[in-house]
């Protein structure tokens, strides 16, 4: 059964027993190397999608997971607006991407046809514009 105390108490606590807060520093992503080409971005900010399996979109984003940094890769369809892969890993590459969309093919029953977009991140040739699956 948990008490109900304000946070002025718990600071108050905090500092009769010399306890101190810390939170996890700064995030900074490694530097990528050598420039990617651009390549077309063929969606055109044109997220109203007709159909499923039409457009799916992805991002990797960073969690702090107990004591480091884990990347978190997701892909979703436009066409209902929900997660349909994602994958987990200690560092921000293509294979990372490359398993969110295994993932999401998997449990779409490998379509054909399908149009990902995502930023022109530093995680190579999937993650990079729209690129035709």
């Amino acid at each position: 059964m948990g008490l109900m105390v304000g946070r002025y108490k718990v600071s108050r606590l905090m500092e009769e027993a010399e306890l101190v807060s810390k939170q996890p520093g700064r995030h900074n992503y490694k530097a990528a190397g050598a420039a990617h080409p651009m390549v077309e971005n063929h969606l055109r900010r044109e997220f109203n999608v007709q159909t499923p399996n039409q457009v799916w979109c992805g991002d990797i984003t960073y969690v702090w997971v107990g004591k480091q940094w884990a990347y978190l890769a997701v892909v979703i369809d436009l066409y209902a607006r929900r997660v349909i892969g994602w994958a987990t890993s200690q560092s921000p590459d293509s294979a990372l991407t490359i398993k969110a969309l295994n993932m999401a093919c998997s449990l779409r029953g490998q379509p054909k046809g399908v149009m990902f977009h995502s930023d022109q991140g530093c995680q190579g040739e999937f993650n990079r514009s729209s690129q035709h699956l």
